[in-house]
């Protein structure tokens, strides 16, 4: 059963996925349950980078299934959410999937312009940023197939799959907004 007031939003690292959903909660007035933002600061706790927690979280599996618990929990008891998430579209399966893609050149070049990186990667060039960003890919994949028994970037996992490598955050909205409207109507 689809569950219409809820937008569950994923995608590759630095595609817009948390800007695209904070505009989105807003347009439609709905809250933004972010798990990104608690995962990064958990990593500052922890005195790690964000690539070093998300390997930390591979032995410390608990950890990571509190932060994708979270999820699941808060859309049990509210209506109207945005859920900022890599593992939204599982915490919440009847929510409205959709999957950020972006080439990594873009990606990179975007993370390491993006001054709220800095506290949980500080990153000397772009060069080791895309480094650090498919490492950090890679170790995400595993460590959710092993938890979860899931492959994240399985598109069919999705009902909206967008490329944001030339998109303007706006047009991701719009993108999102027309494609949600005819997903409600199905």
């Amino acid at each position: 059963m689809k569950r219409k007031d809820v937008i569950s939003i994923t995608g590759d690292l630095a595609s817009g996925q948390s800007t695209v959903s904070k505009m989105l909660a807003e347009d439609l007035d709905f809250y933004l349950y972010r798990n990104g933002t608690y995962c990064r600061e958990l990593a500052v706790q922890y005195g790690m980078s964000i690539t070093e927690f998300c390997e930390y979280l591979k032995d410390h599996p608990e950890i990571d299934r509190q932060i994708e618990k979270s999820a699941t929990e808060y859309a049990k008891d509210h209506n109207n959410i945005v859920i900022d998430a890599k593992m939204g579209w599982y915490a919440v399966p009847e929510s409205f999937k959709i999957y950020l893609k972006v080439d990594i050149d873009i990606a990179a070049a975007r993370a390491f312009a993006d001054p709220n990186r800095k506290r949980a990667e500080n990153l000397p060039t772009v060069e080791a940023q895309k480094e650090d960003m498919i490492r950090r890919y890679k170790t995400d994949l595993e460590r959710y197939f092993n938890l979860y028994n899931v492959h994240r970037n399985d598109m069919s996992n999705y009902d909206l799959i967008i490329d944001t490598s030339n998109l303007t955050p706006n047009e991701v909205l719009n993108k999102i907004k027309e494609e949600y409207e005819i997903w409600k109507k199905d």
